[in-house]
């Protein structure tokens, strides 16, 4: 690590690919002779426009993302979606939601608003496991199957999509977004709050089939409905060009360094050294079922609140920030996304040893 820089654990905003960091400092002051920073700049000008496409391009070559599907930069993060996508895409007005952890039942929360929500849920063991979802109960005029595919706060992760029957799968992928390879054609609608895995906060990547774009919803709220940013090229109004541009940035570093394929192999030595870690401790473990493990997120705890809270203060003065965790399962968590170098996850394992073998 560089210019005194922490390893920063946060599940977000998170740690940004140092190269995408140096290069943006290069270009704060005057974006490639244009004379302004992209702080500055028209979002309607020659130079932002390319910014934009560029972007978009490499997000595609990324994911190989088909032709009938429109990618979308959208305001409001991935909260403002747990309401926009009932209201875009609930026809008939039913859905169904598998309950993971706490991001997938404030979607939950949302879409009782819009129409009827069969949920099947994994709470009952405190969302430490996924639901068997390979012969589901499925309405016929189910509008779409729900899924929060990588749980920041409880951390699991889908290992195998549900059988939705035939219906139209949606995706929140906030924490594993670009961490591996995805078949975009497995999804009707996939999206992530970029300030995790690609890029600073305040914005949404959603990936759309265009045939879920709808046309008739002329009581809908015009920023709330796909059509209008599918249409505007994602500039109905003034977007957040720092964000576009930034996740611009990473994209491009992705595919430099061998795209989803090699990332994924990263983030599994990662996760790793920190579950063979947990596996063999006699102070700490992990709190979900082995077979569901986020490579991203990594919750875990001591035998007690009191020794949780002095590990997460005694991590933080040696230099590992944002352990503890989420303040409503408490307990430690290491959130390890692409931009965590290997070797900040095996100093932390280092640093825990440590201070297991001082207090046993």
């Amino acid at each position: 690590m560089k210019y005194g820089r922490t390893f920063n654990f946060s599940a977000g905003p998170a740690m940004m690919p140092e190269p995408v960091l140096e290069e943006i400092r290069e270009e704060l002051l005057n974006y490639r002779g244009s004379g302004m920073s992209v702080m500055e700049m028209s979002h309607r000008s020659a130079v932002f426009q390319k910014i934009v496409d560029e972007a978009e391009q490499d997000l595609r070559e990324l994911m190989g993302i088909p032709e009938k599907y429109k990618v979308l930069f959208i305001q409001g993060g991935a909260t403002l979606q747990f309401s926009m996508i009932p209201m875009n895409l609930m026809k008939n007005g039913k859905a169904v939601y598998i309950e993971t952890g706490a991001w997938s039942k404030k979607a939950i929360a949302e879409a009782k608003k819009v129409g009827e929500v069969t949920v099947i849920s994994s709470k009952d063991k405190n969302y430490t496991y996924i639901p068997d979802c390979s012969d589901l109960d499925i309405p016929e005029d189910t509008d779409y199957v729900y899924i929060c595919e990588n749980e920041t706060i409880h951390g699991t992760t889908w290992q195998k999509l549900p059988n939705t029957k035939g219906k139209v799968l949606v995706s929140d992928q906030s924490s594993m977004f670009l961490s591996k390879p995805c078949n975009v054609s497995d999804y009707g609608l996939i999206y992530a709050g970029v300030q995790k895995n690609v890029g600073p906060a305040g914005m949404v990547v959603a990936i759309i089939r265009e045939d879920l774009i709808r046309d008739d919803l002329d009581n809908l709220p015009v920023y709330l409905q796909y059509k209008t940013h599918a249409d505007a090229g994602s500039m109905y109004n003034t977007p957040n060009c720092w964000a576009i541009y930034c996740c611009g940035k990473v994209f491009r570093y992705l595919k430099s360094i061998g795209g989803l394929e090699a990332i994924n192999k990263l983030n599994e030595e990662k996760a790793k050294v920190m579950y063979d870690f947990l596996d063999q401790s006699r102070m700490f473990r992990g709190t979900v079922d082995k077979e569901v493990r986020s490579l991203m997120n990594v919750p875990f705890v001591t035998e007690s609140k009191e020794l949780d809270a002095e590990v997460v203060a005694a991590t933080k003065a040696a230099g590992y920030d944002n352990l503890k965790g989420h303040k409503s399962v408490g307990g430690l968590r290491a959130s390890i996304y692409n931009a965590m170098p290997k070797e900040g996850v095996e100093a932390l394992v280092a640093f825990l040893k440590k201070f297991e073998a001082e207090h046993s």
